[in-house]
This record gives C-alpha cells, structure tokens and sequence, in this order.
C-alpha cells in the first residue's frame, strides 16, 4: 500500500520538477532571447499549473498512508514553491525513510534503504 503512494508520490515530485524547466526554458525563450512570440509559455505555463495542481493533490493524499507528521507535510507542500525544490524534497525523503511508509516490510514499501534485517 504505501509503496504505491511513494511511487505515485516520487513521479508527481519530478513531473512537477520537470515542468518547472520546461516553464523557465520557454521564459527564457521568450523575454531574454526574444526566438518567438511567446516561448511557449501559455503552454508550459499551463502544463505546469495542472502538474503543480496534481503534486498538491497526491501530497494531501499522500500524508496519511506513508504516515508523515505534519512537518513533513508542510515541508512538502512548501517545496512547490521554488524551482526543482520537489526534486530535492523526493530525493531528502527517499533518503531519510519518509518515502517506506510504516508497513513496509509487510507490503514492501520502497524498502531501498532497510534498516532492519529481512526475516527469511
């Protein structure tokens, strides 16, 4: 169960991360190097406020079956925010366990960082 949320989690983290690029390449394109008449930044403005949308969703959802404490959730939410800060948050909880959940050595969780020993 909760390896589901965290990989429903993770590819929200870096779509959401991914269409932050997408959206300051077409900026750049369009007010610093003047190539078109927009960059593409109606669009990429667009697909970036659906993914910044569903990433704020999925971490409401989120919450409760990888059981975060609200820190945790704040944090989340807030690092929506700035540019690749979704990326960097992923990756901090992949690394510290957030992303295992309680059960996860009863559902397998991500489990890539096992603390435990696995009984055979």
């Amino acid at each position: 169960m909760s390896s589901k949320a965290a990989l429903v989690f993770r590819v929200a983290a870096v779509a959401e991360a991914f269409s932050w690029v997408g959206l300051l390449i077409g900026m750049f394109l369009k007010y610093v190097v003047h190539a078109s008449h927009d960059g593409g930044v109606p669009v990429l403005g667009l697909v970036h406020g659906v993914i910044f949308l569903c990433y704020v969703v999925v971490t409401l959802v989120v919450f409760k079956p990888l059981a975060w404490k609200p820190k945790t959730l704040v944090m989340a939410l807030l690092s929506s925010i700035p540019p690749l800060f979704t990326w960097w948050f992923e990756t901090w909880a992949l690394r510290t366990g957030k992303l295992d959940g309680p059960e996860r050595l009863t559902y397998g969780g991500t489990g890539l960082f096992v603390r435990e020993p696995l009984s055979a």
